[in-house]
């Protein structure tokens, strides 16, 4: 499963790069006013990280575009870019088309803001490279979200279809566990997330423990 990190913030993309190895990064609208840089100067300087390798960036067209050529226009004026980034487009009738359309241009889509199967296969049908069903928005809300990943995966595998899902939203360590054995090919969180997935209270338990034994024993 690819490891993404869901930032739009150079100094965290760094550090997981050096210190994760991450295969990637997502970004959204949310994450690129975050960083608190221009739009076209947070990408330029987010491609330049990954210049030379073949790690997936994901950069979202604006969202509030309605027209899927407008769309078309932006994520094939961003996919010049960098040839790393993955063009994000919000799922709805005209997204399907624009994510169609870029496809057939030879651009990698992330068909983005997933929250059913039915939309999956729509994105799935349409070309998308990845598909992203965003399981922490579903959860804070009240829905259930234990079936949706499984699901999308079956129907993926039934039609022979050759999007990756990527797990999205993802809040905790309990959502990276269930992602990976429901079969996403992707999970993307942000950095905190990540950090306590590597923590565990019984192994700082077993840590304090192995620490305490050491120092009592004597060198020689």
């Amino acid at each position: 499963m690819k490891m993404f990190l869901d930032s739009a913030k150079t100094d965290e993309i760094r550090y997981a790069l050096d210190l994760w190895d991450i295969d990637g990064i997502t970004t959204n609208p949310k994450h690129v006013k975050d960083s608190g840089k221009p739009f076209r100067t947070v990408i330029e300087e987010i491609a330049g990280l990954f210049d030379g390798t073949t790690k997936e960036v994901s950069v979202e067209v604006d969202p509030n575009l309605a027209d899927w050529e407008k769309m078309v226009d932006q994520g094939l004026e961003l996919s010049k870019i960098s040839p790393n980034f993955v063009i994000k487009v919000g799922v709805s009738e005209q997204g399907f088309k624009a994510i169609r359309e870029l496809t057939n241009r030879g651009v990698r889509v992330n068909a983005t803001l997933i929250f059913s199967v039915a939309q999956a296969w729509q994105a799935a049908r349409a070309g998308a490279a990845f598909v992203s069903p965003f399981v922490g928005w579903k959860e804070q809300y009240g829905d259930p979200v234990e079936s949706l990943i499984p699901e999308v995966a079956v129907m993926l595998e039934n039609y022979d279809y050759r999007a990756e899902i990527i797990a999205a939203a993802v809040r905790n360590s309990r959502h990276i566990a269930e992602a990976a054995l429901a079969g996403a090919h992707c999970i993307t969180a942000g950095m905190a997330v990540y950090q306590d997935s590597f923590r565990n209270p019984y192994t700082t338990m077993g840590e304090q423990l192995f620490q305490n034994a050491w120092n009592a024993t004597p060198e020689q």
